[in-house]
């Protein structure tokens, strides 16, 4: 069922449900009760039941029964985020698009904030902080929100180069429908799929804003995420690098992008590999494996600078094929770590750190980075 609206928006909320149905009157609700009394048409809200196991597809046909501006897709079967996510992306009439994941939810103010900033700036992304809320209730910072500070109006990636660092995620980026189109993107099925959609955009883009402010609340700890399930299907992550890599190698990009690019996706490797909550013991050697493989098929011919520390040697060791060197190294660390205890202890370096693996978007190490070749 979908109901066709009857103005153009100028934003498109797509929101992929499946299994949520604790937390989806609360997201459906931070949208509708924040559109402004004047701006009804300028706002459509789509959802779609990804085939959701639960009450979802019953609780989103009598949330919109009696409520304006929001439509319903119904899938009859289930497709994962990324294609429910398509989905919606195929109905939406909005000059702009953001996709908003069902068990999270928007801070009040952020629809007329990122109405005003879409107005002002017409940029083909607009860029959003976020929060990170644990299960208890409290709220954290993101390691590379700091990155989104003092941004002056609209930019491109090479001025401010280390926006590629913020996290990797659909979720804080609205973009211009007809830019999306004019790049070719769309979601690919399988987990990690955030990875070949989100880095394009912001390489593509001639015109990128920064709302900084918590337009976001990002929900921590939740039984389901792939944060925090063990599965063999965190390997999709090296499809999902060689799609980008596909896109990256098709175009004529600055070898320091492409290094960063590089760089970006061992760090985020290394976090699913070394995190206890995505794989089991008996897959850490093969996807590690996988990880070198990567590292060795697409290291930038003039090599890359590598964070320094720890994180810089377990670079070296992914470069060398060396797991008994890592896997010692990490047991290492974590023992140091139980020693010291929690309050002296510093975050892991291969610690989740979000759902993209966000650590990439951590400060370097203090001490200099030395530059990997192939002779690393």
């Amino acid at each position: 069922m979908v109901n066709e609206p009857t103005h153009a928006p100028l934003l498109s909320l797509v929101v992929p449900v499946h299994g949520v149905e604790a937390y989806l009157y609360q997201c459906l609700e931070s949208i509708r009760a924040d559109i402004p009394a004047g701006e009804t048409d300028a706002v459509e809200l789509i959802a779609v039941d990804d085939a959701s196991p639960d009450r979802c597809g019953e609780m989103l046909r009598s949330y919109a029964a009696d409520r304006p501006g929001i439509r319903i897709v119904h899938l009859s079967r289930n497709v994962g985020l990324g294609l429910a996510r398509n989905a919606g992306l195929d109905v939406a009439t909005g000059r702009y698009v953001w996709f908003v994941d069902s068990d999270d939810w928007l801070p009040p103010g952020t629809i007329p904030a990122v109405l005003d900033r879409l107005r002002q700036h017409e940029p083909d992304v607009l860029l959003l902080d976020h929060l990170r809320v644990h299960e208890d209730g409290r709220r954290e910072v993101d390691a590379s929100s700091h990155l989104l500070r003092d941004v002056p109006g609209v930019v491109r990636l090479a001025d401010r180069p280390q926006l590629l660092r913020v996290q990797h995620t659909a979720w804080n980026k609205v973009v211009r429908r007809s830019f999306l189109d004019e790049l070719g993107l769309r979601f690919h099925a399988g987990w990690y799929e955030d990875i070949p959609f989100s880095h394009p955009l912001l390489i593509g883009a001639e015109k990128i804003s920064v709302l900084d402010r918590v337009c976001y609340l990002y929900r921590r700890g939740r039984l389901g995420a792939i944060t925090s399930t063990r599965s063999g299907r965190h390997f999709d992550a090296f499809d999902q690098y060689e799609r980008l890599m596909d896109w990256v190698r098709q175009r004529d990009l600055d070898e320091k992008l492409h290094a960063d690019l590089f760089e970006l996706m061992v760090n985020h490797y290394l976090v699913v590999v070394g995190n206890d909550d995505r794989l089991h013991p008996h897959l850490r050697r093969a996807f590690f494996r996988r990880v070198t493989e990567h590292y060795r098929r697409y290291l930038p011919s003039r090599g890359y600078a590598a964070p320094g520390g720890v994180p810089g040697l377990k670079h070296r060791l992914v470069g060398r094929g060396d797991y008994l060197a890592y896997a010692a190294l990490r047991q290492a660390h974590r023992v140091t770590g139980r020693l010291r205890g929690p309050r002296d202890t510093a975050p892991a370096a291969d610690a989740d750190t979000d759902p993209a693996g966000a650590s990439v978007g951590q400060p370097r190490a203090a001490e200099p980075a030395g530059v990997l070749t192939g002779q690393a």
